[in-house]
């Protein structure tokens, strides 16, 4: 996997960029003829080793689908990563702020 043009362009973009998953399985596995649920979490696993994540933190399995490439160094990449520590606490009935996704319903099920 040859994520190094990902990592320049999240780092040319101020630290965020929106990329296909077509464009990321090209430098992920070329030769797959498909992106399977297994494919992803090797990507994600790559991704965090280089500092990066992830908006969606799962990613999606269709390669029609973007998603959010975040350096986690940055500042955006540390307030995504309390919101997800927040939406997993939220998700074990122990959250801090109780109807904080109330309101953002999306936020959610995109940090989980």
């Amino acid at each position: 996997m040859d994520f190094i043009i990902i990592k320049h362009a999240v780092e040319v973009d101020h630290g965020i960029k929106r990329l296909s998953m077509h464009f990321i399985k090209k430098h992920a596995a070329p030769e797959r003829a498909r992106l399977s649920s297994e494919l992803c979490t090797q990507i994600s696993e790559e991704f965090e080793k280089l500092g990066l994540s992830t908006l969606p933190r799962t990613l999606p399995t269709s390669e029609n689908e973007f998603v959010w490439v975040i350096q986690r160094n940055s500042i955006l990449g540390e307030v995504a990563d309390v919101a997800a520590a927040l939406a997993h606490l939220d998700k074990l009935g122990m959250s801090p702020l109780p109807q904080v996704f109330d309101n953002y319903p999306r936020a959610k099920s995109n940090l989980s």
